[in-house]
């Protein structure tokens, strides 16, 4: 099994649905955009946008998150969340952040 990376991408969580499903129906150019559309311009199957606006799945990679936000011309913040450490933890820098705790034996 292979080890997990150190630093994978972060995850952003969908704020609300509803709100998506309304900016599809008018996007920063004043016009609509089908769940299929925008999933073929952020290249994503499908069901990936059904499922966001469904409330099936909560998050989607950061690049995911951010396409789907330029394709309908909103910012991040409007519709996404990051999930997780807003810093990624590096290897290094555990023993410098974990609490030794004496052990008697």
């Amino acid at each position: 099994m292979a080890p997990e990376p150190l630093n994978p991408e972060p995850r952003y969580v969908l704020l609300d649905p509803d709100l998506l499903r309304r900016l599809m129906k008018r996007t920063g150019t004043g016009h609509s955009i089908s769940g299929r559309d925008l999933a073929r311009r952020v290249g994503v199957p499908h069901g990936t946008i059904d499922n966001l606006l469904n409330g099936n799945i909560k998050s989607q990679p950061y690049e995911v998150a951010h396409l789907i936000c330029r394709t309908i011309g909103v910012d991040v913040p409007i519709l996404f969340n990051p999930a997780g450490r807003a810093v990624p933890v590096e290897a290094d820098d555990v023993d410098e952040i974990t609490p030794h705790v004496a052990v008697s034996a």
